[in-house]
């Protein structure tokens, strides 16, 4: 008796430690069906076309970006949290003057976060989701769409442009640096 206790006491022990592990899932798992904890995990590598340095021009800036793969972000919400694989944007913009307007890379005061949410496959694209600037504005969405090996192609949808920047202290800077354009392209260095 005393070994059939001990053997369903273990059993149920295992099952408990098994099932309080992580669920791995594919990464475009629907928000609405995503456990609390569970990872979205890129097996089947979308991510890596998108990873290097790029740079394009656009009215008489240059904007490079740098492109990593995160693994195991967190991502947090009013309903659950999870993790995931992500692709994190950092950038530099300068003037045609050689300026730094805007850098991310190197600079940690800002707290401007561009990352992927998620990704298309049958349209070569990944969205990725921009905290703007300071004071949030202009955040929203950016695609990035692959053209080939070198190339990708930027659209960016602003959600809010101004309303933030009432609201924000003077002496922050709330100008949006990122192209607010679609079909610009940025070459592979």
């Amino acid at each position: 008796m005393k070994n059939k206790l001990k053997l369903l006491f273990t059993l149920v022990l295992t099952m408990s430690l098994v099932s309080c592990k992580a669920q791995t899932l594919p990464l475009n798992t629907a928000f609405s069906t995503i456990p609390n904890g569970a990872y979205l995990k890129d097996t089947n590598n979308e991510l890596a076309p998108y990873i290097g340095t790029y740079k394009a021009n656009f009215n008489g800036n240059e904007i490079t970006l740098y492109i990593t793969k995160q693994e195991n972000k967190l991502e947090e919400s009013s309903h659950k949290n999870y993790y995931m694989d992500a692709l994190i944007v950092k950038y530099i913009v300068k003037n045609s003057s050689g300026t730094i307007l805007q850098d991310t890379q190197n600079n940690n005061t800002y707290n401007i976060k561009l990352y992927s949410i998620s990704t298309r496959t049958a349209q070569n694209a990944v969205n990725l989701a921009y905290s703007g600037t300071n004071c949030n504005v202009g955040w929203g969405k950016v695609i990035l769409k692959k053209i080939n090996s070198n190339q990708i192609s930027w659209e960016y949808k602003p959600n809010d442009i101004t309303t933030t920047a009432d609201k924000c202290p003077p002496t922050l800077d709330t100008t949006i640096y990122l192209p607010e354009t679609k079909d610009l392209i940025f070459t592979k260095q």
